[in-house]
This record gives structure tokens, sequence and C-alpha cells, in this order.
């Protein structure tokens, strides 16, 4: 557990612990902001303000009596919080972990704000959020940051470390924020490969809501993390691991009846509504919550912010990677299911934006797997992809032709990738950028194994790299580039942070070009 004092020793100067007179008033006997701060869904007038009260993370209700506890806090326009703007008490309950969300509203836009929080005579690290700019307003550039993929086992997050560190307006966070399993000091890979633990988690597979509670105050008792969440607002989405690997609707994997898994699925999304600076409007309800929603940066993009787990169909061909098969064309197969699909329709048809943003999860991307001329005879697809539902993606790209201006950002694969989007007769009609993990699959390379070969077999894919990182966007009016960052290791701390490459695009054009 990360104690006070080594977290206080640690801590960069823009995130002031609480000072010794309120530490002397302290009815803690552990320092019961563990897990950090946060801050979340900003808008133009405002953001979700986070913290989860937690003395004993790992402990049973993170060490928490059984009762609501006041906490207090505030917002200023500076980090001194000499200029308080906002402040209040809201009740940390045991029903939602003790966690506390607040919803500010009427604060200034496009600037930033600082905050932080006060429980039983001791103080929260600071955070800082930005508000958006006005719908109406004519901003000249966005930068935000892209991350996700963070195995707690898998490798250190000096990633958000040094994410922390870049000036950025928020950061879209598209899932995988934990792992459900169980951390094995040591297991097989993918490839069949020894791999050995960088760091031990704690727990067995996730099942209950206790265990993804513990999940959850493990993974936010890294201090890299925590810098992150306190340098800027994030947009979180989820995708597969925050319930079990690859499920959908209330499909297990594993074969468990769909009854006891909508009970699973409901305990994993009340922790993750518990532990991220949600709206209170994705509470889950009756096991479901509802995640899309879109973010408008003045008039300069709109970003639709994807669900492409509750909704979707199956995974055809039994999963995995595997040949082509008939079911991969089913005319009834759904990725966002017909109210979503229908609701970033009307978005796409409405926007008047500079840059239109589809914020999602899996590869939309048809790519051939392949990584020899003779490992299958016909093209393999990742079918936990856009790939394996070939009717709802055409679907999609037909209501992206035209508009020259829709770049699509993804995750899931622990890779980087940059490619264009190609619609049934072969028309360019978007770009897709995919962000590798902070720390899921270990170090890494440059190339995995047959990469050259993925490369050459799929003209549409113009970048692909195995290295850890994230991505930064530096939107403008007339082109949009992401950089891909990586670091040089996450098996050990201190990893070197390096621009892998840059890849950009004109707006009205749907072509990739290396900047």
């Amino acid at each position: 557990m990360l104690s006070r004092r080594h977290f206080i020793a640690g801590a960069t100067a823009s995130l002031v612990a609480a000072p010794a007179i309120l530490r002397a008033q302290s009815i803690w006997r552990d320092y019961p902001f563990s897990l950090g701060v946060a801050a979340g869904d900003p808008a133009a007038d405002g953001f979700v303000i986070w913290t989860r009260l937690a003395p004993r993370p790992l402990d049973p209700h993170g060490g928490m009596a059984m009762a609501p506890m006041p906490v207090k806090w505030q917002v200023a326009t500076e980090p001194r919080f000499d200029t308080v703007v906002r402040e209040g008490e809201a009740l940390a309950r045991p029903e939602l972990g003790h966690s506390v969300h607040v919803e500010l509203e009427g604060l200034e836009p496009d600037r930033p704000y600082w905050y932080r929080f006060e429980a039983g005579g001791e103080r929260s690290i600071n955070g800082q959020a930005r508000t958006l700019p006005r719908t109406g307003a004519a901003p000249e550039a966005l930068r935000f940051g892209v991350a996700g993929c963070q195995n707690y086992e898998a490798g250190f997050y000096t990633a958000y470390r040094h994410l922390a560190e870049e000036e950025l307006a928020f950061v879209y966070h598209y899932g995988d924020y934990i792992y459900e399993y169980r951390g094995d000091a040591i297991r097989p890979g993918w490839s069949g490969d020894l791999i050995v633990a960088a760091r031990q988690g704690v727990g067995q597979d996730a099942f209950d809501l206790a265990d993804y509670r513990q999940r959850y105050a493990l993974y936010k008792s890294d201090p890299d993390l925590q810098r992150a969440h306190a340098a800027f607002a994030f947009f979180h989405t989820f995708d597969d691991h925050e319930v079990t690997n690859n499920w959908v609707q209330d499909i297990d994997p594993d074969g468990a009846p769909p009854e006891l898994f909508r009970t699973r699925r409901a305990m994993a999304l009340q922790a993750w509504y518990e532990n991220l600076p949600v709206r209170r409007t994705m509470m889950p309800r009756f096991g479901a919550t509802s995640a899309h929603r879109q973010v408008r940066y003045g008039d300069l993009a709109e970003i639709d912010l994807l669900d492409t787990r509750q909704y979707r169909s199956d995974q055809p061909c039994g999963d995995g990677f595997r040949p082509v098969c008939a079911e991969v064309t089913s005319a009834d197969a759904q990725v966002l299911g017909a109210e979503q699909e229908a609701w970033l329709a009307r978005n796409l048809s409405r926007s008047q934006a500079r840059w239109n943003c589809l914020a999602q999860q899996v590869m939309m991307m048809s790519v051939d797997r392949r990584r020899t001329p003779d490992e299958a005879p016909e093209k393999l697809l990742n079918l936990d992809t856009w790939a394996a539902y070939e009717v709802p993606r055409q679907r999609l790209l037909a209501r992206l032709r035209g508009l020259d201006n829709v770049v699509v950002l993804t995750g899931d694969e622990h890779q980087n990738w940059a490619g264009e989007l190609h619609d049934d007769r072969d028309r360019r009609v978007a770009v897709e950028f995919v962000a590798t993990s902070i720390s899921s699959g270990g170090d890494g390379s440059d190339l995995r194994p047959g990469s050259d070969h993925i490369l050459a077999a799929n003209p549409q894919l113009k970048f692909l790299n195995d290295q850890r990182g994230y991505l930064t966007c530096d939107v403008g009016r007339d082109e949009w580039r992401t950089n891909f960052m990586v670091v040089d290791r996450v098996s050990t701390p201190g990893g070197a942070l390096s621009k892998r490459a840059t890849w950009a695009v004109a707006r009205g054009e749907t072509t990739l070009r290396q900047a």
C-alpha cells in the first residue's frame, strides 16, 4: 500500500499535500486519499471531480467503516487556492465504495481550474482540469491524449508519468482500465513464450463487487497513474477487461448462463462507475450503463464516444484469430446496436465541426492478420474487431463517405497502428489511429515477428509498431496530426520516452501521410 509519507515525498510541486496543521487534526490512522483524485467529462461550464476514501485500499471496503463520511471539496482558479470559486460537501457512501462524484457547473469556458478534497482532518493532493471552449467558439487548435490497456502485472505505468508532463486539454481513455484475471508471477504468452510479471497483483479472477473494487484499488494505487489523473480531465469508456475478456451483451466467453453473467457484468460496471470520474447519468441501472456520448470542442471537433460491448452480437466463427467464415457477413449482426447506431448517424448528419472523431474500442480496419505467406490458406481476421461484422461495418463506412473529415481513434490491440478505412468499393472514407497499451504486452519491440508481412499484405495499413506508450493528437483547423509516443521499457521503472512517428491527414482528404 502506498503510504502517505512515501506519496508526499514523491509528489511534484503541483501536487500539494495537506499542511501539517491540518494533519494534526486527523482522525485517520492511514491516509484516506490513497487512490488520488481525478476529473472527468469536461464541458464548457464544468467537469466531474472524483475521489474515493480508502485508508487501507486493498482491505475489504478499503478499510472504511460501513457508514457515510462527509467530504469537503474546493475549486480554485489557481493552484495555491487563494481564489476559491466553488466549494461544498458531499457524502462518501458505502453503497458507492465511499467514492465521491461532484458535477461542477457554472465555471468559465476554456480555462484551467484546480480542485482538492478534505475529510476528517486530511487533505487530498491537488488536481487540475480544464473546461472546454463554448460550442460557438472557433478555437484554432486542440491537443489531447489517448491511452488505455494498463495491465498492472505486465509493466510499470511510466508512460503515464510522461503523459502527465504533456500540455493537453484532456485525455481519452479507451478502456481496459483494469484486467479482471488473476495476475500470475509466471505464465505463458500468446505465442507460447514465458512471461514473468513485472510486478505482482492481488486476488484471483474478479467475479463479485468486492473483487472488482479491490482490483481498481490496486491499479489506482499506482503513483504515475495518479499523476496523470491529477494533471488532466479524462473521458472514460470501457472495453472488455473491465468485465471479462471479449464479453459482449450478456454473453460470457467462458460459458456462464446469461442470467449469471448479467449479475457479474452489473457488479463490474458498478465498480467501474465507483472508481472513475464519470457523470451520474452513467451510473449503472439494472446491470447496464449508458456510456455513449458526444463531446464538442467549439466548432473545431465533435467527438462521439462509442460503446462497442454492451450491444454487440456474439463474435462469429468461434471468436479468436480465424479465417473468414459465412457469419462474418451476417445481415443481423450488430456492433453498436440499433439505437446507438441511429444516434451516431444523427450526430454525423448534423455536424458542422471541422473534424468528426469516433472514439471507440476495437479496430475498424479489416486487416489480414497472417504473419507469413503460408500461415493460412485465406485471410485471417481478429474476430473481436469490426472486421468480423462486415454488414454493420460497411453501413457505418457508407455514412462516413463524403464527409472527408473523420478520424477514428481505437485501442485494444496493444500495438500502434495507422491506416485508412476503405468502403466496399475500395474507396477511402476516413483514417484510423490505434493507440498502443500503457503496459499490456510488456516491453515489446519496434515490430513483432511477421509485422512486415502484415504491412505488405494490407495496403490500407501505413504504420505498425509494438512498443508501449500513448498518443497525442494535434488538431488544427486544416490538419490532424497524431503522435505515437513510446517508452523503451515497462518491465522496470524509469523507461525513456520518444516520439516514434507522426502521421497526419488534411481536412477534406482521407489519405495519411507521415509528417
